[in-house]
């Protein structure tokens, strides 16, 4: 456990089973508040799985899952809004509203969220703020379908953060972009981290994600990413999980990662360069 650091997230011997078809089979990890969470598989392994049974979107068939040291598995739905609202989400493709523009997009938790509480003069200037955040400052008016694929990523990202939750998950939210606007896109949530010291977790395809992830991190002061010394607990704090038809196959560090000659976790590794 590190020093310091309070639990976020603590799962202890989940599984969950879509028709007898296992997702997520007896899997314990617990992450902590600031640590960064990269977590790679084949499709099918269960990392999507992950995220939602952390928002409380899909119970557990047995185990425990805790957020914020609160046992979500004992909890009424009306319980676990509360809990949501402290979690951020970027779901897959976005998942924009397509009618909402984008001012109304990133609106939406803030008026939907009841223990939010966000007052109604408040929520114009954090959805300006959060899009500013993301560098979409002129794109309020517009619908989603008016935007590239990189910006609609962002604009979710925004809708994500504009709570202001200690706990964000990502999934896969490079797939299917160009490798420069991936890389705008990774820096934007190293950027979320280390600014607001929130607990990351990363569903990713790509090596270089969690590469990024676990070496840099945001100057604040010139305004980018620089190269996390080892010392700089914000940037260096990563820890990488490996999922296998739903098992934990590897928990560790990048080194260990990429010493391991596991034939199914070196798919997923590329070397540092």
């Amino acid at each position: 456990m590190p020093q310091g650091s309070n639990s976020i997230l603590r799962f202890e011997h989940v599984h969950v089973a879509f028709d007898e078809v296992i997702a997520l089979a007896d899997l314990s990890f617990e992450a902590f508040e600031g640590e960064s969470r990269v977590i790679l598989g084949a499709s099918g392994s269960g990392k999507t799985v992950l995220l939602k049974v952390a928002l409380g979107l899909v119970r557990p068939d047995s185990g425990k899952v805790f957020a914020f040291g609160r046992d979500l598995t004992t909890m009424r739905e009306q319980e676990l809004f509360e809990i949501r609202s402290r979690i951020g989400m970027l779901f897959q493709e976005s998942a924009l509203f397509d009618s909402l523009n984008i001012e109304e997009n990133v609106a939406y938790p803030l008026l939907n969220q009841k223990s939010i509480r966000c007052p109604a003069a408040e929520v114009h200037p954090r959805v300006v703020e959060a899009l500013e955040f993301v560098e979409l400052g002129g794109t309020l008016e517009k619908f989603p379908s008016e935007l590239s694929g990189g910006m609609r990523r962002r604009a979710a990202i925004a809708r994500a953060v504009v709570t202001e939750p200690p706990l964000v998950l990502y999934d896969s939210p490079t797939a299917g972009l160009d490798p420069i606007t991936a890389h705008t896109i990774i820096a934007l949530l190293i950027k979320e981290r280390d600014l607001s010291q929130t607990t990351t977790m990363l569903v990713t395809h790509r090596y270089q994600d969690g590469n990024l992830i676990a070496n840099f991190r945001y100057n604040s002061e010139q305004g980018g990413l620089e190269p996390a010394r080892n010392e700089d607990g914000r940037g260096a704090r990563t820890t990488f999980m490996v999922l296998k038809e739903g098992r934990l196959v590897f928990e560790g560090d990048q080194d260990r990662l990429e010493l391991s000659t596991d034939p199914y976790i070196t798919k997923f590794v590329k070397q540092r360069v």
